[in-house]
């Protein structure tokens, strides 16, 4: 799957997202290693602090399926805007690969791809991390 292809994914989550307090929508597409595709949104809940953002409602997924390594994950969100994971989000797909590539778009279709470790550099862990 390309990066256009994984970022046109997340897109397509915008629409299920659940965000009424915000208004922010945002999808996101976990590619695993063997191909597999992992989607998510955001679900807001009127008690802030159980909000799930979109990657991590993706990597639960993934996860729950027994998926520990992942290749790329695309975000989009309703700003059109470039929209990179949150803090939370960078520090819980760390803990499955810091190599991740995070691909992130807007509305003029231009795409950028990052390397997680490099949005999250010095990541704290108590374990250590696959390099790979």
């Amino acid at each position: 799957m390309t990066d256009v292809e994984l970022y046109q994914k997340a897109v397509e989550q915008l629409e299920k997202a659940y965000a009424p307090y915000s208004g922010f929508s945002v999808g996101a597409a976990l590619l695993s290693n063997d191909d597999t595709l992992y989607t998510g949104c955001n679900i807001e809940s009127a008690a802030y602090g159980a909000t799930i953002c979109a990657e991590r409602t993706a990597l639960v997924k993934g996860v729950s399926e027994g998926h520990r390594k992942f290749k790329s994950i695309a975000v989009a969100s309703s700003s059109g805007d470039f929209t990179f994971p949150c803090g939370i989000c960078r520090q819980t797909l760390v803990e499955f690969g810091p190599n991740l590539r995070v691909i992130v778009g807007n509305l003029k279709g231009q795409i950028q791809v990052f390397l997680l470790k490099d949005l999250l550099p010095e990541a704290f862990t108590s374990i250590e991390l696959d390099k790979s």
